[in-house]
């Protein structure tokens, strides 16, 4: 038997799906394909995590202009027409859809073919492409009980957001001797996700040196601003160079994560879930264009104390203090800290996986 994987766009929508395949794995001998947009993130994501990928057309309809969309639509129908022909051959048991606009017309393929569906969301609101899934689905998972009130509540299943393994297998101590840390100093986790965050970058190269004298830091700043911000470390003086850790990208992110005492990052789905499990507290910048998704994760971690929230327009005013409390501050680490451990559900990959097997 086969179960088809479906979800692309971000890392939010892939990562999840991965780690679904991995706790199947576990459990067992199922074949598995990952069906996803033609040229998108998941298909390198897919590759590397050794999961056969599928390409097919696909393209987004939402803030895009009137003319992209309507090539867009003409991109989904083939995509479409590609699923359907595919699932004729393979014969799927089941389909697993994580969000974003690829997964949309693999969905349509499967409930044409009467392939039971799961489809998980990632974040709390759910958008067009999972709210139109989810009419077709035998079963929503979602992260949070907060996500109820947007889906039918007789398919809703809550399972936490689903970790890969290497998550589940780094400690605090191994990671900072990894990133060549000092084990006793305090670490400032600065990420923005693979293409990085411009405006959180930009504004931590202004204020850097203040906070390397509070912290060390691990800054991944993503492909487009690799170049700018290590041309920049070369400046910084030797003994606080040697505090500052510059990646454009870091695959093995639990060792990041793990030796971290705060974050400093967006606001997407993996917040909901990497933050929790490590019990990391964060300040929260959510990306001002991507509608209102990144907004209600923040305002869900910042509501129950494991986080704070600034806006992508105060950064520049706002971040300097913001993190000199913080890290200055340990009681206050640890209390968020706590509080983001407390929502944490390390189970929530066997949960999907055992979800998705009921319907197998």
């Amino acid at each position: 038997m086969r179960v088809w994987i479906a979800g692309g766009g971000t890392g939010g929508h892939v990562y999840p799906g991965l780690a679904v395949v991995e706790a199947l794995r576990e459990a067992t001998e199922l074949e598995v394909t990952y069906v996803g947009g033609q040229g998108g993130i998941e298909e390198a994501l897919a590759s590397r995590a050794d999961v056969p990928f599928v390409g097919i057309p696909a393209g987004g309809l939402h803030g895009v202009r009137p003319e992209r969309a309507a090539k867009n639509m003409i991109k989904l129908m083939r995509g479409w027409w590609a699923a359907f022909r595919l699932g004729r051959r393979e014969r799927p048991s089941a389909l697993f859809a994580t969000g974003g606009y690829a997964s949309v017309p693999v969905a349509l393929a499967a409930w044409g073919l009467g392939v039971p569906i799961v489809v998980y969301l990632p974040d709390i609101e759910p958008g067009l492409a999972v709210r139109f899934i989810s009419r077709l689905a035998s079963k929503v998972a979602v992260t949070v009980e907060d996500s109820r009130a947007f889906l039918p509540e007789r398919k809703v299943v809550v399972t936490g957001y689903p970790l890969r393994v290497e998550f589940h297998e780094v400690e605090p101590e191994e990671a900072r001797e990894a990133l060549d840390l000092s084990p006793v100093e305090p670490v400032l986790l600065v990420m923005g996700g693979s293409r990085g965050a411009r405006s959180i970058n930009r504004a931590l190269e202004g204020i850097l040196e203040e906070v390397l004298e509070i912290s060390q830091v691990v800054h991944l700043t993503g492909e487009l601003d690799w170049p700018h911000v290590s041309a920049g470390r070369s400046e910084l003086p030797g003994r606080l160079r040697t505090r500052y850790r510059a990646f454009p990208y870091l695959h093995d992110m639990g060792q990041a994560l793990a030796a971290a005492d705060l974050a400093l990052c967006r606001a997407g789905a993996s917040t909901l879930g990497e933050l929790p499990f490590y019990g990391l507290p964060a300040v929260l910048v959510p990306y001002p264009h991507a509608w209102r998704y990144q907004r209600v994760n923040a305002d869900w971690l910042t509501g129950r104390g494991a986080a704070v929230m600034l806006r992508d327009e105060r950064l520049h005013d706002a971040l300097l203090p913001t993190l000199r409390s913080l890290l200055t501050d340990r009681d206050r680490l640890d209390q968020m800290g706590a509080c983001a451990a407390a929502l944490s559900r390390p189970d929530a990959a066997s949960r999907l996986a055992e979800t998705l097997l009921r319907l197998v």
